[in-house]
């Protein structure tokens, strides 16, 4: 059948939930949160950030996570058919663009998974660089080789391969990637906390510099990393609720979802926190560890493709930490690339494709459009940046298909079982009200960090707001003048949407 629904679901609650921790737990709880915590981080410790970062958890991600669920389950649609479904055909748009922020986002993501890819295979059977040069040297290498094309093909194939079997391979592949992963992350923390100093690091991460509370940007990194780590407002959980069965609830997956999500990134960054500091403790002071951990570098590789393979050199047993490592950053990224490819080929498949032209046509079009960011690691950070913003448009405008539809119908009548956990009047306020409201001001912000006066008007330099504006623009007007086709072509298979029963 090549309608939006042919009655495939997941098989078990667990299946659903792996395949959704797999779509939030990605390189932004491996690669990017330890980073961001050091760099909010006071004298004495970045715990202060942690407390900010827990609060958005409960306001932001979790009330979109829950949101996402329902609308998944309520329109058993991808993203542009749930925007015209819920909100209203002549809000399609919307979901298209929802769906493209995610999209735009996969094609360098399958990029930086292959970097990930490329660095195990490096740590498995070449030698620990013992110095910044020589780290810095692999690196250049790799990039200037022709490699990460090479592993952006195998990473987009691959996901592709597992996404063109539908929804059963997509819960077969993440029962396997995630609780190994899993493995992989207790195993590092376990031997993290071994070695002498690494406790110095672990004290520092969850120590509060209370005063920080009242520096603004420590509140804004802390809802950016959230509305960046958790999968929340992209789409893709909502692409997933789509197959997930009415018994299996949303609430508690919701909470589930969010907390295990959050709870990587601590781990994640016990690990950083603690071999940095074990490793150079001895020999710099705090000030300049802190200096290695916030080092961005190219596309923001400096730490994690720099730093940590040097460090790992001058640990015991430091090779098999290094593969380890490297392999749980690869399965992390390859995890939720395979959410974006199944976003994209499901939008097509509502729009009356065959899975299979879809799936091929979306892996396709990502190697293709991966290509400049395959190849030129300032476009990547182009890409990166103007997407990675994008996402807060995408978690305002699921809020706004929520309130279209109106939070306490979508609550009464696709949230009704007690026994699942009760969200109360206190969700249709957080979704209604409060996540609009901190999609706003995250975006006047973000915006603000990037706008120029004597340059602002440059669109095609990467670092004004006219370029922002223009890629956001042009998707957003092509989808204004697509809009009623999209509705229409989308909304023709409702009706078998709605006729299969859980």
């Amino acid at each position: 059948m090549t309608g939006s629904d042919d009655g495939s679901r997941f098989s078990t609650r667990l299946g659903l939930i792996l395949s959704v921790l797999g779509i939030a737990v990605g390189t932004g709880n491996i690669w990017r949160f330890p980073r961001i915590a050091a760099t909010n981080s006071g004298s004495s410790g970045a715990g202060a950030f942690l407390v900010a970062w827990v609060v958005f958890l409960l306001i932001w991600s979790i009330p979109l996570i829950i949101a996402e669920y329902a609308l998944g389950q309520r329109s058993r649609m991808g993203v542009v058919g749930t925007f015209a479904k819920i909100a209203g055909k002549k809000f399609t748009w919307m979901g298209a663009f929802v769906g493209m922020v995610a999209t735009a986002i996969m094609f360098y993501y399958s990029v930086v998974a292959g970097w990930a890819v490329y660095y195990f295979v490096q740590m498995l059977f070449k030698p620990l660089p013992l110095s910044t040069q020589a780290a810095t040297q692999i690196w250049n290498s790799f990039q200037a080789g022709g490699w990460p094309v090479f592993f952006h093909l195998l990473a987009m194939t691959l996901g592709v391969a597992i996404v063109l079997k539908g929804v059963s391979s997509i819960e077969k592949a993440n029962k396997f990637l995630i609780p190994t992963l899993f493995l992989i992350i207790l195993f590092a923390v376990g031997y993290t906390l071994t070695l002498n100093g690494s406790w110095e690091g672990i004290k520092f991460l969850f120590t509060p510099d209370w005063s920080l509370l009242a520096t603004p940007h420590v509140w804004i990194d802390a809802l950016t990393q959230n509305a960046w780590d958790t999968g929340a407002g992209w789409g893709l959980i909502l692409t997933y609720g789509a197959y997930m069965q009415r018994k299996h609830g949303i609430f508690q997956n919701a909470f589930i979802t969010g907390i295990g999500n959050n709870l990587v990134s601590l781990l994640a960054a016990i690990i950083i926190f603690g071999t940095v500091f074990a490793v150079l403790g001895a020999q710099m002071p705090q000030g300049q560890v802190l200096k290695v951990m916030q080092t961005s570098g190219p596309a923001s590789t400096g730490l994690t493709f720099i730093w940590m393979p040097q460090l790992f050199a001058k640990m015991p047993i430091g090779n098999v930490f290094a593969v380890l490592f490297f392999l749980g950053l690869s399965f992390a990224a390859f995890s939720s690339l395979i959410s974006m490819i199944e976003l994209a080929s499901r939008v097509l498949v509502d729009l009356g494709i065959s899975r299979t032209q879809a799936t091929i046509s979306v892996g396709i079009v990502g190697f293709l459009l991966g290509l400049p960011s395959a190849i030129w690691t300032e476009f990547l950070a182009n890409q990166d940046f103007v997407w990675g913003v994008g996402l807060l448009i995408s978690g305002g405008l699921v809020s706004f298909a929520v309130i279209q539809y109106g939070p306490q119908k979508l609550r009464l009548g696709f949230l009704p079982d007690v026994s699942d956990g009760e969200t109360g009047k206190t969700w249709d306020v957080l979704i209604g009200k409060v996540v609009p409201i901190q999609a706003v001001v995250l975006l006047i912000w973000w915006l603000s960090t990037v706008y120029d006066p004597q340059d602002w008007y440059h669109p095609f330099e990467f670092s004004t707001l006219s370029n922002f504006l223009l890629q956001w623009g042009g998707v957003i007007v092509l989808f204004l003048v697509l809009n009623r086709w999209l509705a229409n072509k989308s909304l023709d298979f409702s009706e078998v949407a709605e006729s299969v029963t859980d």
